[in-house]
């Protein structure tokens, strides 16, 4: 199989586990305190594989300076994507309970949340079709924490959908298409920087890692606070061995 296409198919796995989040939400009433536990076990997870994967990696490629200038960016530009679209309606995309709007409270906001989603998505996947580049196979660390982290954001996030009163076609549609647009970013990120110099792979594996961080801190993280409170740095923490274990293996 070409590489590019197991970049697809790796990319559209760890996308899949959006769907499978969305369906167990929509057809099982998973009590918030789980949902919120596993949404912190995601973000230690994610943060163990950012430092040992993304980061450290980049910086031994690619140097210092454009590891951190290209991680600064990379949560920059998310940052000023998610402000925008928070303000149409996305800002709780991923939560749970009722403060997801209804597109009747906020005209746009399904689009909003749907655009969101993918701005979460896109980030990772290109992680996924660069770690191939080296032909090594795809990066165990880096696609279990995606996966890991993608089954409770579809869960929580679908739910919200739901309590909001936006249709199974609504809530499966965008997941669906999520999935489909993580494969095609980790087939086109491997694509693209096929052949290309190790220091620009290096920045942008920085500048995803950086927007993969913010999202983290941004999106997951309150939800995971909100019902675990106090117990949210543990579950985070072991989430983040969990990762580092993998990696180790």
């Amino acid at each position: 199989m070409p590489i590019w296409l197991e970049a697809g198919a790796w990319g559209l796995l760890a996308g899949g586990a959006l769907v499978v989040g969305a369906l167990i939400a929509w057809f099982v009433r998973v009590p918030r305190p789980v949902v919120a536990s596993v949404m912190a076990f995601g973000s230690g997870v994610l943060i163990s594989a950012l430092s040992f994967d993304l980061v450290d990696e980049a910086e031994k490629t690619g140097g210092l300076v454009p590891t951190v200038a290209g991680a600064l960016g990379g949560a920059v530009v998310y940052v000023a994507a998610n402000v925008a679209l928070a303000r149409r309606g996305a800002q709780h995309r991923k939560r749970s309970q009722d403060q997801q709007p209804s597109e009747d409270e906020q005209a746009g906001s399904g689009s909003a949340i749907a655009i969101g989603a993918l701005l979460d998505g896109v980030p990772e996947s290109v992680v996924l079709g660069v770690s191939l580049l080296g032909g090594g196979g795809v990066g165990v660390p880096v696609l279990a924490a995606i996966f890991i982290s993608n089954l409770p954001e579809g869960l929580s996030s679908a739910a919200g959908m739901k309590r909001s009163g936006r249709s199974a076609r609504y809530v499966f549609g965008v997941w669906i298409g999520i999935a489909v647009a993580s494969g095609v970013a980790a087939l086109v990120g491997n694509l693209v920087l096929e052949g290309a110099p190790d220091e620009t792979i290096a920045a942008i594996t920085a500048i995803a890692a950086g927007a993969i961080l913010a999202m983290v801190a941004d999106t997951m993280i309150p939800e995971a606070f909100e019902k675990t409170h106090l117990y949210a740095g543990l579950i985070a923490t072991v989430g983040f061995l969990t990762a580092f274990a993998i990696g180790r293996m």
